[in-house]
């Protein structure tokens, strides 16, 4: 059959593969309602290939890039996994002190996408770490699918303390200028959102499509806020409109984007929720804003 298009792919095929996608249905619904859209020469199995994410010809910055030192690491998570492991990243050249940044990975650990993440945060000028909060039960087992699963056994105030002990590494390390902000994407947004709750001195929080803490939680906020949000990410975005009134009310710094006719998902370029105006439009102003706010 001739290759998917998204745009002849219904709105409700996007919506059914976030509900699997977070584990609000099993990949026996999943394939059984899928089953409802697979007419005029669509197959179930052509859907699911063309919704799963593909990691071959997607990432922008090879592990072995010359322009970047990368290597995994170890580092301690006390109250959190114990041991855990990790991508740092730097540029080859630096001579100075950088400002440092988390990168949090989405419910199904550190995969091929958030290590490319990663490296081109360190390809904008910054020390990037990105954590694999799947450590403790043998790490990202090399499909979306097994971590997703992996991942729903680890309790996820454990993981933010994960994330959390990453941050305290990154300021720490020789290379960075002590000020660190943290990015993250679904999950990842949630512990942006949570570290900027929890850490009095993080220095930037940038949550992609993340849910929100409670509005009472929001005056323990010190860290200035980047939110991304997709205009068709009807799950995330009701938890908004309360979270903005907290930071409204309590006087926070905070700038919100909604990417238009934009899916849960979208900065990611290994799926078809994929945009790319807006992935490209968001990463720019995450950088802009890590430059100013920590360098």
């Amino acid at each position: 059959m001739d290759e998917i298009k998204k745009e002849d792919i219904k709105q409700e095929v996007f919506d059914l593969y976030d509900d699997y996608a977070h584990n609000r249905v099993n990949r026996r619904e999943f394939v059984q309602k899928l089953s409802t859209y697979a007419v005029g020469g669509l197959t179930v199995a052509s859907l699911m290939s063309f919704l799963m994410p593909n990691y071959k010809g997607s990432i922008q910055v090879k592990a072995d890039d010359p322009r970047l030192k990368s290597e995994y690491i170890q580092y301690q998570s006390e109250k959190g996994g114990g041991t855990m492991k990790a991508l740092l990243s730097m540029p080859a050249d630096t001579q100075k002190k950088l400002g440092g940044i988390v990168v949090v990975h989405e419910n199904r650990g550190l995969n091929p996408y958030i290590e490319d993440v990663a490296r081109r945060a360190a390809l904008a000028g910054f020390i990037s770490i990105a954590p694999d909060a799947l450590t403790p039960l043998g790490g990202y087992p090399g499909t979306d699918d097994e971590g997703r699963a992996m991942q729903s056994k680890r309790d996820r105030n454990e993981m933010l303390q994960d994330f959390i002990a990453a941050h305290d590494y990154l300021r720490n390390h020789e290379s960075c200028n002590g000020k660190v902000g943290v990015v993250g994407f679904c999950f990842g947004g949630w512990v942006a959102n949570m570290m900027a709750v929890q850490v009095p001195d993080l220095a930037a929080a940038v949550p992609f499509y993340g849910g929100q803490p409670a509005s009472e939680d929001v005056p323990k906020i010190e860290a200035p806020l980047l939110l991304h949000f997709a205009e068709l990410d009807t799950r995330v975005n009701e938890g908004w409109p309360a979270y903005e009134a907290a930071l409204k009310e309590h006087d926070k710094e905070y700038t919100a984007y909604m990417y238009a006719n934009a899916n849960h998902g979208f900065h990611n370029d290994t799926t078809p929720r994929y945009d790319k105006a807006a992935a490209e439009l968001a990463w720019q102003r995450t950088i802009d804003f890590f430059n100013e706010k920590l360098k």
